[in-house]
């Protein structure tokens, strides 16, 4: 048994993602009080089509979705995402984190281009 698997979160923490990523649609961004104890603040919390866990949005990642979307979170509902895992600076360490991005409009192949 993970000892994780005890202590279940509420949230999509990057370890859930197995280092892959993951296409989704998103469904709703509600305002939330996330934390421990004694150590709650509102944050927003992305939802994704069909998932149960959701996703409490940094600053980054909002900012990703809205320069793509719009800051009115009501335009971000049914639009794609791809969340996956990476690392940031965090007091002076290395951690893991999730961090997203819009896909591309179109992929195409490149023996179809005329250059």
């Amino acid at each position: 048994m993970k000892i994780t698997s005890a202590f279940p979160s509420k949230y999509l923490k990057c370890s859930d993602l197995n280092g892959m990523e993951v296409a989704c649609t998103i469904s709703r961004v509600e305002v939330e009080n996330v934390g421990g104890q004694g150590d709650e603040e509102e944050k927003p919390v992305l939802y994704l089509t069909g998932k149960t866990k959701g996703v409490v949005l940094n600053r980054t990642n909002a900012m990703t979705i809205a320069g793509k979307y719009g800051e009115d979170t009501d335009g971000w509902v049914n639009k794609p995402i791809v969340i996956y895992p990476d690392q940031t600076m965090f007091q002076g360490r290395m951690v893991d984190c999730i961090r997203m991005r819009v896909p591309a409009a179109t992929v195409i192949d490149a023996s179809e281009i005329p250059f």
